[in-house]
């Protein structure tokens, strides 16, 4: 399996959890050079105050438990 398809099951295995709060999460890149995962919040978790917490304290702590390689999922508009 590649990384981009790797990344896609993560974001699916988060995605019911912001969905069960009316929000949202697309992935928008993966930048294998930087081991970085870009991501767009959508739905009520778009421009919510949390969503940084959201991001770096949730999508990233999975993503990096399920792909070790990934370094770290950055927040896009």
């Amino acid at each position: 399996m590649e990384l981009k398809e790797k990344v896609s099951a993560v974001i699916e295995k988060v995605r019911p959890a912001l969905q069960g709060d009316g929000g949202d999460i697309e992935l928008v890149d993966v930048l294998a050079d930087e081991k970085a995962v870009l991501v767009r919040l959508k739905g009520h978790c778009f421009g919510c105050p949390m969503s940084m917490y959201t991001i770096k304290g949730y999508v990233e702590q999975v993503m990096k438990q399920e792909i070790p390689e990934i370094s770290e999922v950055r927040l896009v508009k």
